[in-house]
């Protein structure tokens, strides 16, 4: 019997960059697709990008995640799994107990270090520079109730001497994020 290919469902803020890369990662594998872009912002580069690989989106404000009507958008895509790629937000409880297990984010350090609320992208990268770290990396890990808590998937560390700038420890950052993250997505997918 052939294997069903699986649905990801991705959230994301912002430019998308991680979000493309794991949509193309996925155009070229039988294991699984990307069905369905969400985003808490109409102006998000990541809608952009989406319309451009020909992926369906959903734009929702607070209200709507908190109040179910994401979830019900959620139900109709069938996610096996939902992929936080640069997603802002706090995700709701609800959310997470409708898809227990279901639900992983990236986050830009190697938690628990430079996690919780307001840790998020270059803020994370200019605290790694403000405290002199010699190393930084990304952490994958399953989403619970509480920001950037849940049990970790994988990580991955790189050297960050010689950076001089929190711009220069976000570009080493990518390159960690668009070669891991969707492999690791891959390996989720298919246990």
């Amino acid at each position: 019997m052939l294997n069903r290919i699986k649905n990801i469902v991705l959230f994301a803020s912002g430019s998308g960059s991680n979000a493309e890369q794991i949509v193309s990662y996925f155009n070229q594998k039988n294991s699984a697709r990307v069905v369905g872009i969400f985003s808490n912002s109409s102006n998000a580069k990541v809608l952009e990008r989406a319309k451009r690989l020909n992926v369906p989106t959903e734009v929702f404000d607070r209200i709507e995640l908190n109040e179910g009507n994401v979830l019900e958008k959620l139900k109709l895509y069938k996610p096996d799994l939902i992929v936080l790629a640069g997603f802002l937000w706090k995700f709701p409880e609800h959310i997470i107990k409708e898809y227990p297990n279901k639900i992983i984010n990236i986050h830009p350090a190697l938690l628990p270090n430079y996690g919780g609320k307001g840790m998020y992208g270059m803020h994370v990268h200019q605290a790694v520079l403000k405290n002199k770290d010699k190393e930084t990396g990304i952490t994958i890990h399953y989403v619970n109730e509480n920001y950037d808590e849940g049990e970790f998937i994988f990580q991955k560390s790189v050297n960050i001497e010689g950076c001089n700038t929190a711009s220069e420890i976000a570009e080493k950052v990518h390159v960690l994020e668009h070669k891991y993250f969707p492999a690791v997505i891959e390996q989720i997918i298919k246990s």
